[in-house]
Order: structure tokens, then C-alpha cells, then sequence
């Protein structure tokens, strides 16, 4: 039986500096794949997040079981697993959210937003910006305009008193 090699740092100049490059991110990759690989089996699916909107987290947060954020949610993760048993049983998403209202009480179910959820900010934001526009337009001075020119007078008294205005201003040169 032959002995075995020793394992060895390849030769050449080019591999020298790589070698110590690889196994100081090899272990750093391996982590990130095992962790990115845990998270992906634990991510909710698309069907179970439909029916999880309509559904509140009563853990205390303001979240749905879809979206809940706090973590190691005692309430989120078990009712996300239900969902999935009983939509893998042929359950439709109406009798997942009816089976929670019965088990958890009426407070549990999130309606489905209507029309006044969608019209409401932007009504408001053309709302502000109506009365933006009449604070400018009240309290807005216009700028003199310089290239009318100098404005001709058609009143005979106020070209009276233009002419005396005249008189005194070389009455003092």
C-alpha cells in the first residue's frame, strides 16, 4: 500500500497568492449557501400569503399573518403551516379564512381594501395641492415688468402735476 500525499499548496506564481484567498472565503460561502437554503424552505408561498393578508397576527402586532415581522412570531408561523395543510386538502380560501374566524373570533379577519382605500391619499394629496396653489396666487407680489417702458399718463390733472414735477426737479440742479 503506497502512502499517501501530503496535500500541498500548488505551484507557480500565479496560484501563490489565491490559495489563502480561497480557503478564507470558503467557509464564508458555505455559511452564506446554508443559510440562504433555510431560509428559502421556510418563506411562505404565494396562495398561503393570499389568504394570510386577510388574516390578522393577534401577536400583538399590527401585521397580517402574511406580512407579520416580528421574529420567532408565536402566532404567524403555526397559522401559515394551517394554511398550507388545508389548502394541500383542497380547502377553498373563504373556508381557510371562515375556519379562522371560528376558531379565533371576527377579530382576526382583515377586509379586503375598497375603493376608498385607493382614492383617499390621492384625493388628499390634489386636495393640498389646490390649496398651495391658491396661497401662492393670493400672496404672490408680481414682479414689476421693466420692458413696458415708461407709462404715458391721459388724466390732463395728472400731467399738470407732471409738468410741475418737472419745473422743481431743475429748479434744483
Amino acid at each position: 500500500m503506497r502512502p499517501l500525499k501530503k496535500l500541498s499548496k500548488p505551484s507557480g506564481t500565479g496560484h501563490r497568492f489565491l490559495w489563502p484567498v480561497f480557503f478564507r472565503w470558503l467557509p464564508i460561502s458555505l455559511l452564506a449557501v446554508a443559510a440562504l437554503a433555510q431560509t428559502a424552505s421556510e418563506k411562505p408561498g404565494v396562495d398561503v400569503r393570499r389568504v394570510g393578508a386577510r388574516l390578522a397576527c393577534l401577536c400583538g402586532c399590527k401585521d397580517s399573518v402574511a406580512t407579520c415581522s416580528m421574529l420567532e412570531c408565536g402566532r404567524s408561523k403555526p397559522a401559515k403551516e394551517r394554511i398550507a395543510r388545508m389548502q394541500t386538502l383542497g380547502y377553498a380560501d373563504k373556508q381557510i379564512v371562515d375556519a379562522f374566524i371560528r376558531d379565533d373570533g371576527p377579530a382576526i379577519y382583515l377586509a379586503e381594501p375598497n375603493a376608498w382605500g385607493w382614492i383617499v391619499p390621492y384625493a388628499l394629496v390634489g386636495v393640498g395641492l389646490v390649496v398651495i396653489w391658491l396661497f401662492l396666487k393670493k400672496y404672490r407680489k408680481p414682479k414689476p415688468l421693466a420692458e413696458i417702458g415708461p407709462m404715458e399718463v391721459d388724466d390732463p390733472a395728472l400731467e399738470k402735476y407732471k409738468d410741475q414735477i418737472e419745473r422743481d426737479l431743475a429748479n434744483m440742479e
